[in-house]
């Protein structure tokens, strides 16, 4: 009988590195069956979806609109587990949902694999006791993150970032004219969830108003995803200098002279084109300062800085952003006033992304996940040994 491994992705950046590992899956055993919870790209891969989870996705007070929903998910998970057990859990990234679905599968005894490791590190220290209970192997994307979860009693492994299987591998500035030769190109990168664009894509345009009143000409480009598309043609409409294109980050980004972008792994997807940005992330400034300044223990928040030698601040981040618009525009202004500042930026960038452009994430994952079902079933481990390679196409 064909071996079944359930997944449960719950944003869109996690739907798609789910589906890459699927991808990677099928590679090492094509009769695998996969079904869970998840979005559109999971579904491309062949995975049947009992629940789409992606479209609402949310983050902090606006994940409390959907404790309800996923109390429903759980309790439905619960009983499709009693009833046919698959042979692995699968948890990618979101430990909101996923610590929950962890628990589940552990008490009935199915293996758990934890893909794209919650950043523990940063807050909420306490709950790698979960962590190390519920879950049997962790797949980390970060090169510190495995010896952080090893020294807590975790079986983790570094598998390199899914990112950089799915970026192109030749990459480079879009050819023709760039600014200051013309006019900017800006980025306005709103999140991929629908609470974060439509916390932050108001403000976006408000500090696209500030640029373009002192650069005429400037165009402003939208990638958005499944979720956001409508929320930011919407608040786009009749902005005829603003256009939205959904899934098409990897042809919008390197057309621009500089983003101005959310934190979250956006911050490194920009970087792997090698374009300047500033990083924000709109916050209630009542919760950040009586709950959040005290949860959240790392003081860089934004992912490229958190990946630099010495968490070195390569990008401005204003994080969270409340307040004015003003400080995040007089910023863009000021790089845009003087262009050596954006191709400084784009140096350090790039000597970031080379350090950490190794593909393979999802195929090292994938024998992570064959290695623990085998283990699981009783029988040896018949699974390479994961190694992160170097990528052999460098970028610029």
């Amino acid at each position: 009988m064909a071996r079944r491994i359930f997944i449960t992705a719950a944003e869109v950046s996690g739907d798609s590195h789910a589906a890459h590992l699927i991808e990677s899956l099928r590679k090492l055993d094509p009769s695998l069956i996969f079904e869970g919870h998840g979005g559109p790209e999971m579904e491309s891969a062949g995975t049947i979806i009992h629940h789409e989870t992606t479209r609402r996705a949310a983050m902090g007070a606006f994940a409390a609109s959907r404790v309800g929903e996923m109390w429903w998910l759980l309790q439905w998970t619960k009983r499709y587990f009693n009833r046919s057990k698959p042979d692995l859990q699968i948890c990618v990234d979101s430990p909101a949902m996923n610590f929950h679905f962890a628990r589940a599968a552990h008490q009935r005894g199915i293996p758990v694999l934890y893909y794209i490791a919650p950043q523990l590190w940063a807050w909420r220290e306490s709950r790698v006791v979960k962590l190390r209970r519920w879950v049997d192997r962790v797949a980390c994307i970060l090169p510190f993150e495995e010896e952080y979860f090893r020294n807590h009693g975790v079986d983790a492994t570094f598998v390199g970032h899914p990112l950089f299987d799915e970026l192109p591998p030749n990459r480079g500035p879009a050819p023709g004219a760039r600014f200051p030769d013309c006019p900017p190109v800006i980025g306005l990168l709103a999140g991929s969830r629908r609470s974060e664009a439509n916390a932050n894509f108001p403000h976006l345009l408000d500090v696209a108003n500030y640029i373009r009143r002192e650069f005429p000409g400037t165009r402003f480009l939208v990638p958005t995803t499944h979720a956001t598309q409508p929320i930011a043609t919407r608040m786009a409409a009749g902005l005829e200098d603003v256009h939205c294109g959904e899934r098409e980050f990897d042809t919008m980004v390197p057309r621009c002279d500089l983003c101005v972008t959310v934190s979250g792994t956006a911050t490194l997807h920009v970087a792997g084109h090698g374009v300047p940005m500033i990083v924000v992330y709109r916050g209630n400034p009542f919760l950040w300062h009586t709950i959040g300044r005290f949860l959240i223990k790392t003081r860089t928040f934004s992912l490229v800085n958190l990946l630099s030698e010495g968490r070195e601040h390569i990008v401005p981040e204003f994080v969270p952003w409340y307040g004015s618009n003003r400080p995040v525009a007089e910023y863009a202004l000021d790089m845009l006033r003087h262009p050596e500042k954006l191709r400084a930026q784009a140096d350090r960038l790039n000597a970031l992304v080379r350090s950490l452009d190794r593909p393979g994430a999802s195929m090292n994952a994938a024998r992570i996940a064959l290695d623990l079902m085998n283990k699981s079933a009783g029988g040896p481990s018949q699974v390479p040994t994961v190694g992160v390679q170097q990528r052999d196409d460098q970028t610029r």
